[in-house]
């Protein structure tokens, strides 16, 4: 999906949307992680706010479900002063049969600067960007099975914040990785980051056939897959992406696949545990993990605001 040159960057190879961590260079995603690290601090202030979109407006177009991420951003944009229209997709004139571009075009007439989209379609947020104004930025906040770039770099933020270094890291990828556009965004953004290994753990079923020619290990049984590793990250089983019978029951994928306190002793004693959210509890982790002190899934909510502070804050700071 990425030709000739990168539809991210303009000419000067800057960002100017973010579409995909998939074909970002290190140093543009350690200047997205070293911008979040300054805007963690923001949240602390007595005052949570920074200038920077000031008399900026950020479109949030969310045409799936979502909670952490819509949430996230809506404050990203607030604590960096934009104004911040939530369009009501089940009661706008894309329920009407509005086409996606007809969409974008009418609220582009509206002073639009920043489109952050989500979107059941894969690809749509760079026919989005292919269409908008050289002043007008787009950032995917996930499109079909395909990406989610901020995911992937608050897992990256998470990351670095816990282990400091990726040179040395193993990190385990676990579950439904056929669906998943987070594992997708993760392995990109991990191994650009040159993490030393990345491996991707699920049944058959669940894991696309493409993975060695991303450089990642697979393996089939979660005990193999998790150890020795310094990160596992465990994902959602995805029952709204899936078509036809790929598993034979959640209970029986918690038996083989869900992380327990006694499987996640063969990793690391000191390795982390994640998760994108939302979380099946007794389906892909035990309460006792997803609640218990190797858990970092809520400090990656925290984070997840800063990054996406770093993101709006980057795109618009750049010309096409």
């Amino acid at each position: 999906m990425l030709h000739r040159r990168n539809p991210q960057l303009n000419q000067h190879g800057e960002l100017i949307h973010l579409l995909s961590t998939e074909g970002l260079s290190r140093e543009i995603l350690t200047h997205i992680l070293d911008t979040a690290a300054q805007f963690v601090s923001v949240s602390d202030r007595e005052v949570k706010k920074v200038p920077l979109l000031r008399g900026k407006s950020v479109f949030n177009l969310f045409f799936e479900n979502s909670t952490r991420t819509r949430t996230t951003f809506e404050i990203a944009a607030t604590r960096l002063s934009a104004d911040v229209i939530n369009l009501d997709i089940a009661r706008s004139s894309a329920s009407k049969g509005e086409s996606l571009l007809d969409t974008i075009a009418n609220l582009s007439a509206m002073a639009a600067d920043i489109f952050v989209v989500r979107h059941s379609e894969s690809g749509a947020p760079y026919l989005i960007a292919q269409h908008v104004a050289p002043h007008v930025h787009v950032v995917n906040a996930g499109d079909g099975r395909h990406a989610h770039p901020t995911q992937g770099l608050l897992d990256m933020y998470t990351i670095r914040h816990y282990k400091k270094d990726f040179a040395n890291l193993t990190v385990a990828i676990v579950g439904d990785i056929l669906h998943s556009r987070v594992a997708r965004s993760d392995i990109h953004a991990l191994t650009t980051l040159g993490c030393a290994e990345v491996r991707v753990v699920g049944p058959r079923t669940l894991v696309p056939g493409d993975m060695a020619n991303m450089g990642v290990r697979v393996f089939n049984t979660l005990e193999e897959g998790i150890k020795g590793c310094d990160v596992i990250i465990m994902l959602r089983l995805q029952n709204e992406r899936m078509n036809g019978a790929l598993l034979p029951s959640s209970h029986e994928y918690f038996k083989s696949f869900g992380l327990t306190a006694e499987k996640l002793a063969l990793a690391k004693p000191d390795a982390i545990v994640m998760h994108p959210g939302p979380i099946n509890r007794g389906v892909e982790i035990d309460s006792t993990v997803a609640d218990g002190m190797q858990s970092v899934i809520l400090p990656q909510v925290t984070f997840g605001i800063a990054v996406r502070m770093a993101v709006m804050g980057i795109v618009a700071g750049n010309e096409a």
